[in-house]
Parts: C-alpha cells; sequence; structure tokens
C-alpha cells in the first residue's frame, strides 16, 4: 500500500485547519451544512451530468485504489517472470497451465493459459496488447471523472456564494447579521476551491499516476512473456528485464532475482549431480 494520497490530504487540511487557529478563527465558522451541500452535491451532479451512468459508476468504483495505491513492485514481477522462464525450459510451455490457474494476477494468468494453449508469438503480443489498451481506457474515464470535477468545483462555489450574497441583499435593513451573513456566503466559494485542489485533482491525478504504473508493469510483463515463449534463458531474460525497469524502482529490499535465478541453477546443478 502507499499512503501517499491519504498523507498528503491530512497535510492538506491539516495546513488550512492550522491556519484557521492561528488567526483565531473557529472551525465551525467554514463547516456550515448549505454551502457544503451545493458544493460537494453540486460538483457531483454535474459530473453525472457530463458523463453517462456508467461512466459515475466506474469511477467510485474505483476511487478506493486513490488510497490503496497497491501496485506490484517491479521486482516482484521480474523475480516471478525469471520463475516462469526457468519452468518453461525445465519442463516445457505446457507446464506454464499449472502456473497460469495458480496466478493471482489475471493478465498473467491469461497469458499464461494462451502461451500453454500454443498460441502464436505474434497473436499473443496482439492480445496482451489490446487488453493493455482496454485497461488503459477504463482506467482513463475514472481520472478524467474526477479530473472534470476538479474543474467545476470552484464555479460551483461561486454559484453557491452567488446564492448567499443574493439573500443578504434582500437583508440589507440588518445591519447587525451582515457580517456573519457575508462571510457565510464566501464559504462556499472556500469549499470549491478547497474541494477541487484537496480533493478532486489530487485523486485525479493519483488515479492518472496508478494506471500509467501498472500499464508499465503490464508492458514489461508482455516482454518478458514473449522471451519465455521464444525460449530465453532465465539469467539473459532477467538481464533484460531489469534493463527496461526503471532504476529506482529496483531498489528493493530482500532477495533480487538475479540472485534467485543464480540460487536456482545451483540447485538444479546439484541434483543433476
Amino acid at each position: 500500500m502507499d499512503p501517499a494520497t491519504i498523507i498528503g490530504l491530512l497535510l492538506a487540511f491539516g495546513a488550512m485547519f492550522t491556519m484557521l487557529f492561528m488567526e483565531g478563527a473557529s472551525v465551525s465558522s467554514i463547516l456550515l451544512p448549505a454551502p457544503m451541500i451545493i458544493v460537494f452535491f453540486g460538483t457531483i451532479a454535474v459530473g453525472i451530468a457530463s458523463g453517462t451512468i456508467s461512466d459515475t459508476i466506474i469511477a467510485f468504483k474505483t476511487l478506493p485504489s486513490a488510497f490503496r495505491g497497491k501496485i506490484t513492485p517491479i521486482t516482484e514481477l521480474i523475480s516471478r517472470l525469471v520463475q516462469l522462464a526457468e519452468i518453461a525450459r525445465k519442463d516445457g510451455l505446457l507446464a506454464l497451465e499449472t502456473e497460469a490457474q495458480e496466478s493471482k494476477d489475471p493478465f498473467l494468468g491469461r497469458a499464461l493459459q494462451s502461451m500453454a494453449d500454443g498460441i502464436d508469438g505474434d497473436e499473443l503480443r496482439d492480445q496482451l496488447e489490446d487488453e493493455i489498451a482496454t485497461r488503459e481506457s477504463t482506467d482513463a474515464i475514472a481520472h478524467k471523472y474526477f479530473s472534470t470535477l476538479g474543474g467545476y468545483a470552484p464555479t460551483v462555489g461561486i454559484i453557491g456564494t452567488v446564492v448567499s450574497l443574493t439573500h443578504v441583499l434582500e437583508n440589507l435593513s440588518k445591519p447587525d447579521e451582515l457580517g456573519h451573513m457575508i462571510a457565510a456566503a464566501f464559504v462556499a466559494t472556500l469549499w470549491g476551491l478547497v474541494s477541487a485542489n484537496f480533493i478532486w485533482l489530487p485523486i485525479g491525478s493519483r488515479l492518472r499516476r496508478l494506471s500509467e504504473l501498472e500499464v508499465e508493469r503490464m508492458s514489461l510483463a508482455v516482454e518478458g512473456l514473449l522471451a519465455i515463449q521464444a525460449g530465453s534463458q532465465p539469467m539473459l531474460l532477467e538481464e533484460r528485464l531489469r534493463a527496461m525497469a526503471p532504476a529506482h524502482e529496483l531498489k528493493s529490499k530482500g532477495k533480487k532475482p538475479k540472485a534467485e535465478a543464480e540460487d536456482n541453477l545451483l540447485k538444479d546443478f546439484e541434483e543433476a549431480a
């Protein structure tokens, strides 16, 4: 789990409320139900209106992943592919059918099953690339939806402020209440800006980044799987995949894939002896 979103939002809201305390204001002065209702419900409503119902459902189903941020580390993927290469060289591609059934990664499982079924290399690449493209387009629905909400929220906040100021103008005969009413009117603008820049836009950017990382992982898996199908030697495959991965993602705790492959190679020699 990557807690970046949770940490960032806590720091952002913490900074805002800290400013309130330092200015001597009360938190209750901005936690007003009416402005918050028009901003949050109004923003989501126009978001629904700007797309389809299925877009909204997909976006909110994807929302929890923005906070979990669960992505398989590149080192684990490389290690798994090297292991599969060893199995394929030792027992043949047909042995990958068992690995496909036991795989917890649906993408990897489907690819291994296709390899075990004897699919051609070019057809396998087309199949996997089509699946990646579909994943990208589906992910784009979610991150574009929340980015769209971030664009609407400030304007919806201004609408709330205008509505409140209309009420203020109706009560000019009550000067003692004008200060409080005007302050309350601008709370809608505040929440429009806060919700856009502290919630919707960060979530949209977070989902887009997670999608990019997942696509990178899947693309690396494609190259590894095609190399396995072509009969690549595990050690050479490991070196090739590590060369394709970003250097900062190769730094991880525990034994490296190369070391694991060397250990497995030594075990094979010992068994042969």
